[in-house]
């Protein structure tokens, strides 16, 4: 399950964490998001306990994506010890975005 991040809760609950964490910047009108969004939720699942998948909703959070300089969604963030560690944009198969989270676990 992935946790909705917020510009309220972002900097607490994932740049002080000693878990990786899988980031989904996406909005609600994207079409690709939506095709990415199960994988993250899937990942979210597999990955319980070894690293943390979260949401931001561009549109409700600009702060976080001009943070990142999130220009294009979907956009996944792979932040490891409050650093950006790998990126992908785009949709890609669940298979790519595996191979960037498991290095940092």
């Amino acid at each position: 399950m992935a946790i909705e991040l917020t510009e309220a809760n972002f900097d607490e609950l994932v740049m002080q964490s000693d878990k990786p964490w899988v980031i989904d910047f996406w909005a609600e009108w994207c079409g690709p998001c939506r095709m990415v969004g199960p994988i993250v939720e899937e990942m979210g699942r597999e990955y319980e306990g070894k690293a943390l998948v979260g949401k931001v909703d561009v549109d409700s959070n600009p702060g976080i994506a001009v943070k990142f300089g999130i220009r294009n969604i979907p956009t996944i963030l792979f932040i490891k010890d409050g650093n950006v560690a790998d990126k992908q944009v785009g949709a890609v198969p669940k298979q790519v975005l595996v191979g960037k989270l498991e290095p940092l676990l």
